[in-house]
């Protein structure tokens, strides 16, 4: 008779977060920030069919980095928990705290009792009625939580764009200019390379804005983006701000 291998807790904990860590690397980096009227999200995403930022909520969304199946069965998930606690008691319940809490749960017990993690990592974002109401966090594969403020980065180069936008961001940014900076920070050179100029087509980008009465979320696309991407000339007028007609 055999004897069964062993591996210690500790080695096998270890293992499964280098597993995880090096599958969302991967993955390119998501920049979400925070600005005068909502939060900003974006990503460098060629595909228009598959979504790394997606709305949950009326005032809720999510954006994620790593196995695409594994984060949009989250997503699911996380509409469908929105949806029942929201027609259960009232709309007002439905809170990026409680949605955050509930994706740590799946999240933690994943990666504890399964034999292998969820290659993910996500952010979960609700918009205020003012920018002190405003509620960001990151989740990562092993369920923890972290309550972010004024700026995340996700994904392999994480670490590096978070300094870059540590020197860029401040509070009360306009749309265009965190716009502008989140491109500038994709697209930042590596190891003394040259900086990427990324096309508006190349980005998905969206946002959830304070100013609109219910449903906040809206993506950036064509001519808009494109416009909110481009340097104002002195005397030129603003981009139109991003509401339905």
């Amino acid at each position: 008779m055999s004897m069964p291998f062993y591996v210690s807790p500790e080695q096998l904990m270890k293992d499964r977060a280098d597993y995880a860590r090096k599958g969302i690397a991967r993955g390119r980096s998501v920049v979400v920030l925070q600005y005068d009227d909502g939060i900003a999200f974006a990503t460098e995403n060629a595909s228009r069919a598959l979504h790394k930022i997606s709305e949950i909520y009326d005032r809720i969304a999510f954006a994620a980095v790593g196995k695409y199946n594994e984060f949009e069965n989250l997503r699911v998930a996380g509409v469908r928990y929105a949806d029942l606690r929201g027609y259960s008691y009232d709309r007002e319940d439905v809170t990026a705290r409680g949605l955050a809490n509930a994706y740590a749960q799946t999240l933690g017990t994943v990666f504890t009792t399964e034999s292998k993690p969820l290659e993910v990592e996500l952010v979960v974002a609700e918009v205020g009625r003012e920018p002190a109401g405003d509620q960001v966090y990151r989740l990562s594969y092993d369920g923890s939580v972290a309550d972010e403020h004024g700026y995340v980065v996700m994904g392999g180069q994480a670490d590096r764009l978070g300094g870059l936008l540590a020197s860029g961001w401040r509070p009360g940014m306009s749309l265009r200019e965190v716009l502008r900076l989140a491109v500038d920070v994709l697209g930042a050179p590596e190891d003394g390379g040259e900086a990427r100029s990324i096309p508006a087509q190349q980005l998905e980008v969206a946002v959830l804005d304070r100013t609109r009465p219910r449903r906040t979320f809206r993506r950036l696309t064509g001519a808009l983006l494109e416009d909110l991407l481009t340097p104002v000339d002195a005397g030129a007028p603003p981009a139109a701000a991003p509401h339905d007609d």
